[in-house]
């Protein structure tokens, strides 16, 4: 019987297995933590975001620039495939208004179990505390707790994670075993530190709603949060590929009015009003959007409607790399060739190991989930 060890258990490592399994495979996985998919159950503690349910085109647009794998692989494992998937493990999901998808029970943890019940069904082991630590000649080197291992297997499916929230598991570690085939790793999907000033720690820790977060060709009208450590939030990931990549970060603070229309307002008579009452009454700013005026916006003068429209926010860069929800970089896509390393025949690549990045929304699960599935059927090619 043809063996396969498929080494990390998250999303990718386990669509691998089971696909494998599936086609009579005697399946082991590894994974370096005392129980599999820590990632995974964490992203669910909010709702586990399994997909998106939007048309292919808009789908695959959300990546930006991926290589053509990735967009033939998307194709054939897409947001209807996920949705199919996990109600064939007994999980129903439902559709958000945004279209992101979610199972009913807005947790990970009841897939996850039912999905290491068909994993066990199929002969699947699971060897836990076995960290990776590169090849020793043609074998798979392992830490374990009985001490070093070193294998053979017939095929070899690679699912180790990018290289966020180490504490997880996805440390990026194995990127030591393979030079000069990593691009490097940059944190993706995250928050940016700034440097308050002391005025702003009453509204530290709030939500900022009603406002377009604008990084170059990026707008986001998600919400997002003033942390004591910067600004976080879904709103902030939607544009954070672009700002790591250079463009300026403004906020809009009026989303919904035209310049021309924020002047016309800020003209009226104020009276005795003082101007943040001003602002207030006939712009409706206040609490944390005030704020964020006062804090970049000030001193205020005759531009004062440009800068509520376009207001620049003045930070010290992306947050650290292991605070981030994923990563950009990995494995690039010319070190594989269907998925298989070029320089080691029988070994397979899935999953945030590789050289793409998605943002949140249900489109990095789903690519985990697309990878994983595409490198076990690469792998099953090789044996035909």
């Amino acid at each position: 019987m043809t063996t396969a060890r498929i080494i990390g258990a998250g999303p990718a490592g386990l669509m691998a297995a089971e696909v494998l399994a599936g086609a009579g495979v005697s399946v082991r996985i590894a994974d370096a933590m005392p129980s599999p998919a820590r990632k995974f159950l964490m992203a669910g503690k909010s709702g586990l975001n399994l997909t998106k349910a939007e048309p292919l085109p808009a789908f695959l647009a959300a990546f930006g620039p991926i290589p053509a794998e990735m967009t033939r692989v998307l194709t054939d494992f897409g947001p209807e495939a996920v949705i199919d998937w996990a109600e064939g493990l007994g999980q129903t999901v439902f559709t958000g208004s945004t279209g992101r998808v979610f199972p009913t029970v807005m947790k990970a943890s009841p897939l996850l179990r039912a999905w290491l019940a068909r994993l066990q069904a199929l002969g699947v082991d699971l060897d836990r505390r076995w960290r990776w630590t590169g090849w020793d000649a043609e074998a798979l080197a392992f830490d374990t707790p009985d001490g070093p291992v070193r294998e053979r297997p017939d095929l070899t499916v690679l699912a180790m994670g990018g290289a966020s929230w180490a504490c997880l598991g996805s440390d990026g570690a194995w990127a030591e075993a393979m030079p000069g085939q990593v691009a490097p790793f940059q944190p993706a999907n995250m928050g940016f530190r700034v440097d308050w000033s002391p005025h702003m720690d009453a509204v530290l820790g709030q939500p900022v709603k009603g406002c377009a977060l604008i990084a170059g060709d990026c707008t986001s009208r998600g919400e997002f949060v003033l942390s004591a450590r910067g600004i976080e939030g879904g709103g902030v990931y939607a544009v954070s590929r672009a700002v790591r990549e250079g463009a300026p970060l403004v906020v809009d603070l009026c989303p919904d009015l035209s310049t021309e229309a924020v002047a016309e307002r800020l003209s009226r008579s104020r009276g005795k009003t003082s101007v943040a009452n001003h602002l207030r009454k006939v712009l409706g700013l206040s609490g944390a959007r005030m704020a964020l005026l006062n804090e970049f916006g000030r001193p205020f003068g005759t531009d004062l409607p440009h800068v509520i429209k376009a207001l620049p926010i003045r930070h010290l860069g992306p947050r650290p790399i292991d605070e981030a929800i994923s990563t950009a970089g990995g494995l690039r896509f010319d070190a594989l060739t269907n998925w298989q390393l070029r320089a080691r025949p029988g070994i397979f690549a899935c999953g945030e190991m590789l050289d793409w990045e998605a943002p949140t929304g249900g489109y990095l699960i789903s690519a985990c989930l697309a990878t994983g599935r595409a490198a076990a059927l690469a792998a099953l090619a090789t044996r035909a």
